[in-house]
C-alpha cells in the first residue's frame, strides 16, 4: 500500500470512528443548530458573505427548524482547521475552497480552481451537468463528507507585486502567496511559495515577509488593503480563472438530516454559487477604476511568462496522474471545458468582441 493510500484509508478509519463520538447536534424545541467554521476571516469581502449567505438561506428556508452558527476563521479552528474538524465532529459543516486540502488528497483543487483550468461558467457546466459533482461526492466519501459548490469567486488577479515581472526569471527567490496547484506550478519557476489564510496576507505582505501576493479580485483586494503597501497589480492571472468554494457537511450528520433539510443545503449551496459569482463581478469593475485613480499600476505578464506558467502547470498537473481519481476528475474536467470553452467562444465571444466593436 502506497502512502497516499494508506493516507485516505487512515483518514476514512479516522472518519468512522468519529462518528460514534459526534458531539450531539443541539436541539431546542424540535429545532437543530448545525456549527459551520469557515477558511475566512469575519468580514472578508465576498467569501465570508456568501459563507453567511449560505447560513441565513438555510435558517430562513426552514423557518428556523435548522439553523447555522457561523464561526470565522479562529472563533472555533483556525483557517487551516476546519476540514479536520469536520471530519473529526467536532464541527458540523465548514465553508472554504477546497483546494486548501490537496494535501488530503489532490483532487480537491478541481472544487476551487486549477491552473489554465475552468471559467466559472466552465466549471458550473461541469458540475452540475458534467460529471463534476459525481466526482466530487465520490472524493468526499473518502474522508466522510458531503460537499456542494457553495461560491464562486469568478475569474482571479494575478496579484500585487513590488517589483514588475518581465520575464520568468523575476519568480527565482520571489516570496508569493498562492495556494493549490497553482503554488506548486509557481515554485517551479523558483518562487518561494506561501501558503496563508486570507485574513493573515495583508500584515505579510505589509511586515515585507512577502513579496507579492495573490487574493482574489479588484473589490475584495482593494478590500483587504493590499493597495496601501504596493501599487503593481497584475489583473489576469493563470491560477484561478474561475475559483469555486465549497459548502461541506460531516456525512453522519448529513445522513441524519430530514430529506427536506438535505435539500435545502442543496439549494441554498446552489443559489449563493451564483449569488457569490454575481457580487464579485457586479463590483469588480468600479473597485479596479478606483484603484486606478488612487495610483495603482495595472500590467499584463509577458508572454513569455505566461508560457513559463504553462509548462509549470502542465508538470504539476502531470504528476498527480498516477493517482486514479484525480486522473478521472482531471480527465472529465478537461472533456467538458474544452466542450463548453467550443460553444462559448463561438457564441458569447464573438458577441462580445463584436459588441465592443459596435458600442466603442
Amino acid at each position: 500500500m502506497d502512502r497516499r493510500s494508506f493516507l485516505r484509508t487512515s483518514a476514512l478509519g479516522g472518519a468512522a470512528a468519529a462518528s460514534t463520538t459526534l458531539a450531539a447536534p443541539a436541539y431546542a424545541q424540535g429545532n437543530r443548530t448545525l456549527t459551520m467554521v469557515t477558511t475566512w476571516g469575519r468580514g472578508l469581502a465576498g467569501v465570508h458573505d456568501a459563507a453567511q449567505h449560505i447560513a441565513d438561506s438555510i435558517t430562513a428556508m426552514t423557518d428556523g427548524q435548522l439553523t447555522i452558527d457561523l464561526k470565522a476563521a479562529g472563533e472555533l479552528v483556525g483557517a487551516f482547521e476546519v476540514f479536520d474538524a469536520v471530519t473529526s465532529g467536532q464541527a458540523d459543516m465548514y465553508h472554504g475552497a477546497d483546494y486548501y486540502w490537496v494535501n488530503q488528497h489532490p483532487a480537491y483543487a478541481f472544487y476551487t480552481a486549477v491552473p489554465f483550468g475552468m471559467t466559472a461558467q466552465e466549471l458550473a457546466n461541469w458540475y452540475y451537468h458534467m460529471g463534476g459533482h459525481e466526482l466530487h461526492n465520490e472524493l468526499n466519501e473518502i474522508f466522510g463528507l458531503k460537499g456542494f459548490l457553495g461560491g464562486n469567486t469568478g475569474a482571479q488577479a494575478g496579484g500585487w507585486f513590488r517589483s514588475e515581472i518581465n520575464s520568468p526569471e523575476d519568480f527565482q527567490g520571489l516570496r508569493f502567496r498562492m495556494p493549490g496547484l497553482g503554488g506548486q506550478a509557481l515554485g517551479r519557476l523558483g518562487a518561494s511559495v506561501q501558503n496563508l489564510p486570507g485574513g493573515e496576507v495583508y500584515q505579510a505582505l505589509a511586515s515585507g515577509a512577502l513579496d507579492g501576493t495573490e487574493w482574489i479580485g479588484p473589490w475584495a483586494d482593494q478590500s483587504a488593503g493590499f493597495q496601501e503597501i504596493t501599487q503593481i497589480y497584475y489583473t489576469a492571472g493563470f491560477h484561478e480563472p474561475g475559483a469555486g468554494l465549497s459548502v461541506t457537511t460531516n456525512l453522519d450528520v448529513f445522513n441524519s438530516l430530514s430529506p427536506a433539510h438535505q435539500k435545502v443545503i442543496e439549494i441554498a449551496a446552489a443559489e449563493a454559487h451564483q449569488w457569490s459569482l454575481s457580487q464579485f463581478l457586479s463590483n469588480n469593475g468600479s473597485a479596479l477604476q478606483q484603484l486606478i485613480s488612487g495610483g495603482v499600476q495595472v500590467r499584463e505578464f509577458p508572454d513569455s511568462v505566461w508560457d513559463a506558467f504553462g509548462t509549470a502547470s502542465a508538470e504539476v498537473l502531470d504528476e498527480n496522474m498516477s493517482d486514479p481519481l484525480f486522473a478521472r476528475t482531471r480527465e472529465s474536467m478537461m472533456s467538458s471545458m474544452m466542450a463548453s470553452s467550443s460553444w462559448l467562444t463561438a457564441s458569447e465571444g464573438t458577441y462580445r468582441a463584436q459588441r465592443d466593436r459596435v458600442l466603442g
